[in-house]
């Protein structure tokens, strides 16, 4: 069977079950993997996502293992961090959005116990669809980060490129997704924020996505920017396909897309997942109307939510990825009748 025009796919996290943060053991985990796999199985979602429940981490439930899963096991970043370093990350203007940094560069960046491979052969084999496999990228973790070792952050995100370019080389999923929250509150990183995806992105062996959001920490909008201010570095990425918010900024900046490169292909926001409210599929289908209507029909490649649904209830998240599907196949039964 052909696959449809448009695909459903998630953008990576889901609300951790609470009997694993309860008993969040390895055979646990991988139970609870497999019920956030099925669940967007039984949902008809197109290109599934592990949950990312393995990143979960009690002690830093802020951040669903966004930032702390990754930079924790790196050579050459200490998390031990004194009150000068606070003080000293505290001086930097762009990096005022946080109390504190995630971690301190001491020395020269490495894999240290970073395994993504592992992390990806572990639930390889829960099942038969199309997987996606999502990664913090490269502009976003160096952002959290007090440099004390290269005194360039440009240098500090290629060294994290380089160690995220290795890992991703040996993941075989259909599709690896770099995901981005910082950059479009700052749009003066493009150039180099763009260079370190990129070379991140090389390794990947399938087909490559990076996911921009403005931020989703306790339902709420972290970065402001607009998408206009983002085309050039849009433009710069070596990337198949975008994965970008709308359902909760709304539409009125789509025809900005008209002007992204025609081999970047366009993935549409349209589930809010900062609302508990379920979106009708009616809802989801006038908005790919919509988006098809302003750049053409084909441009879509993907619908999905703005962001990931760690922060909502697994039954939000459940009938928002229902919703999903549903009104992908309405809109794309009304277009082809």
């Amino acid at each position: 069977m052909a696959e449809p025009e448009i695909l459903t796919t998630v953008v990576g996290s889901y609300p951790t079950p609470d009997w694993l943060k309860a008993y969040p053991s390895t055979p646990h985990l991988r139970d609870a993997t497999m019920v956030v796999l099925r669940t967007q199985e039984l949902a008809g979602i197109d290109v599934v996502a592990d949950g990312e429940l393995y990143r979960f981490d009690v002690n830093h439930p802020e951040t669903n293992g966004m930032i702390d899963y990754f930079i924790g096991q790196m050579d050459g970043i200490d998390t031990a961090i004194t009150a000068r370093d606070i003080a000293e990350f505290r001086r930097d203007e762009q990096l005022r959005y946080r109390r504190r940094p995630a971690g301190v560069v001491r020395s020269e960046v490495g894999p240290g116990t970073l395994n993504l491979p592992h992390d990806y052969e572990s639930f390889r084999d829960l099942t038969s669809s199309a997987l996606k496999f999502t990664s913090t990228g490269p502009h976003m973790l160096s952002k959290v980060l007090l440099d004390q070792h290269y005194g360039d952050r440009a240098a500090l995100a290629m060294a994290i490129a380089e160690v995220l370019r290795e890992q991703v080389a040996e993941i075989g999923a259909r599709v690896v997704q770099f995901d981005e929250a910082n950059i479009p509150g700052h749009t003066e990183d493009a150039e180099w924020a763009a260079d370190a995806i990129n070379h991140a992105l090389s390794g990947a062996p399938g087909e490559t996505a990076v996911h921009v959001c403005f931020g989703n920490y306790g339902g709420q909008t972290v970065q402001k920017g607009e998408y206009a201010a983002l085309l050039d570095f849009l433009n710069r990425l070596n990337a198949d396909h975008l994965v970008l918010e709308f359902a909760r900024r709304g539409y009125d900046e789509l025809s900005v897309l008209r002007d992204l490169r025609e081999d970047i292909g366009v993935g549409l926001g349209v589930i809010d997942i900062k609302d508990n409210g379920i979106e009708s599929p009616e809802e989801v289908a006038r908005h790919l109307e919509n988006a098809d209507r302003i750049l053409g029909r084909g441009r879509v490649r993907y619908a999905h939510p703005d962001c990931g649904f760690w922060m909502l209830q697994r039954n939000v998240a459940d009938g928002k990825m229902a919703a999903l599907v549903k009104g992908r196949d309405l809109y794309l039964g009304r277009a082809e009748s």
